[in-house]
C-alpha cells in the first residue's frame, strides 16, 4: 500500500501542487490556460479514452455478465444520483449539476486504475476484466451523458438571454428626465459568466440556431465534441468486432500519454484561480466518490451472487472508490462550470483517497 501512495497518490497531489504554483505566480494567462484545457480535452483524452476501450473485446464483456451488467448500470444510476442529488441540496444549474456529477459521480478508472488494482490483486484476467468494464462506462457512457446536459443547460440559458434581450428592446413609457433605466431581469455579472460560458462551447450557436428541439440541439452539440464521438467510436468496433491493428497502438499511445500529466497539472491552475473550499459540497462531494458510491457497489454485488468471487466483488468496490476522474475537472475549466468546487473536491478526494483505500482493502473480505 505504501507502494502505491508513493508511485501514484504523490506524484498526482505534487503535480496538481505545481499547477496550483504556476498559476498564483502567473505562469500561464487565462488564454494559456484554456488552451492546455482544449489539448487535453480535444486531443489527448479522446486519443486516451479510444485507445483504451478499443483493446477490449465481446467475449471479454461476455465472460461475467453480472459483473459487466452491475458495473454499467451501477456507474450510470451513482452519476444520475450525483447530478440530481447536486440541483436537490446545493441548487446548482443544470451545467453545474453535471459536472458536479462527472466528478463525484465518476472515479478516474483509466489514470489510477491498474497502478492501484494490479499491485495489490495481481495482474491477472479479472483484474483486466473490471478496470475494462468500468473504463469503458465511465469514458463512453457518463462522459457523453455529461456533455449532452451541459449543452442542454446552455441551450436553456440562451433561451433566457434571448428572452432578456426581446425585453429590454420592447418599448417602455416615457420616464422623467431624473429616471434611470433598470432591467430587473438582467444581472451584468451573470450576463458575463453566461457569455464566457456559451462562448467556450465549439460551434454551439449554429446548432442551436439550426435545431428548434432544445433536447436534440443538445444531443447533437454533445456528439460534434471529440471526448464524446470517441469513445462512443470505440465502443462500436468492440461489439462490431473491428479491432485496431497493433502497429497503430503506439501513435494512439504517444499522445495520450499528455492526457494525465496535463490534466492533473490544469486541475492545479483550475484550483489557482478559485478561493479554495473546504465547505459542505466539498465535503459532501468526497464522501459520495469514496464512500457511499463503493459501499452501493459492495451491498448489490453482495445481492448479485457476487461474495462467492470475493477478490472480483474487491476489486469491483476499490475500482468505484477511486478518486475523481480527472476529465471531469478538465471539462470544467474548459467551460467554467463548477470550478472552485469542482477543483476543490478533486484534490481533497485524491488525499483522502490514501485512507479510504486502506479502508475498502480491509472493509471487503470481512464483509
Amino acid at each position: 500500500m505504501g507502494k502505491i501512495i508513493v508511485d501514484d497518490i504523490v506524484p498526482i497531489i505534487v503535480i496538481m501542487a505545481l499547477g496550483y504554483v504556476c498559476g498564483k505566480f502567473h505562469y500561464f494567462d487565462d488564454d494559456q490556460r484554456q488552451g492546455l484545457n482544449k489539448v487535453v480535452l480535444n486531443i489527448a483524452l479522446p486519443a486516451a479514452l479510444f485507445i483504451s476501450i478499443v483493446k477490449a473485446t465481446r467475449q471479454m464483456l461476455a465472460a461475467d455478465l453480472t459483473l459487466t451488467i452491475l458495473g454499467f448500470v451501477g456507474i450510470v444510476v451513482m452519476f444520475m444520483i450525483s447530478y440530481w442529488l447536486c440541483k436537490l441540496m446545493f441548487h446548482r444549474s443544470t451545467q453545474e449539476a453535471a459536472v458536479c456529477a462527472l466528478i463525484a459521480g465518476s472515479p478516474t478508472i483509466g489514470f489510477l486504475g491498474f497502478a492501484v488494482l494490479d499491485p495489490i490483486y495481481g495482474n491477472t484476467v479479472s483484474t483486466n476484466l473490471v478496470i475494462s468494464i468500468i473504463s469503458i462506462v465511465v469514458n463512453a457512457v457518463t462522459i457523453p451523458i455529461g456533455m449532452y446536459l451541459i449543452n442542454l443547460g446552455q441551450t436553456k440559458d440562451n433561451e433566457k438571454l434571448a428572452l432578456a434581450a426581446a425585453n429590454k428592446a420592447l418599448p417602455t413609457a416615457p420616464k422623467s428626465a431624473g429616471d434611470i433605466a433598470v432591467d430587473p431581469t438582467k444581472d451584468p455579472k451573470q450576463d458575463k459568466d453566461a457569455e464566457i460560458s456559451v462562448a467556450a462551447s465549439d460551434k454551439k450557436g449554429k446548432a442551436k440556431r439550426q435545431i428548434k428541439n432544445k433536447n436534440v440541439a443538445a444531443l447533437v452539440n454533445a456528439l460534434e465534441q471529440p471526448v464524446v464521438w470517441a469513445p462512443i467510436l470505440a465502443i462500436l468496433f468492440v461489439l462490431v468486432g473491428i479491432r485496431i491493428p497493433e502497429q497503430a497502438a503506439p501513435t494512439f499511445d504517444l499522445i495520450a500519454k499528455a492526457n494525465s500529466g496535463v490534466a492533473v497539472l490544469a486541475a492545479g491552475l483550475a484550483l489557482s484561480t478559485v478561493k479554495f473550499s473546504l465547505g459542505w459540497e466539498t465535503i459532501w462531494n468526497t464522501i459520495y466518490r469514496l464512500i457511499i458510491t463503493p459501499a452501493a457497489f459492495l451491498g448489490v454485488g453482495l445481492l448479485c451472487g457476487m461474495g462467492h468471487d470475493i477478490n472480483k466483488l474487491a476489486m469491483l468496490v476499490l475500482s468505484v472508490a477511486l478518486p475523481p476522474a480527472f476529465s471531469g475537472i478538465i471539462i470544467s475549466s474548459r467551460y467554467n462550470i463548477y470550478v472552485k468546487e469542482g477543483a476543490s473536491t478533486t484534490a481533497v478526494s485524491t488525499v483522502v483517497f490514501a485512507v479510504t483505500c486502506l479502508l475498502w482493502v480491509w472493509l471487503v473480505p470481512l464483509v
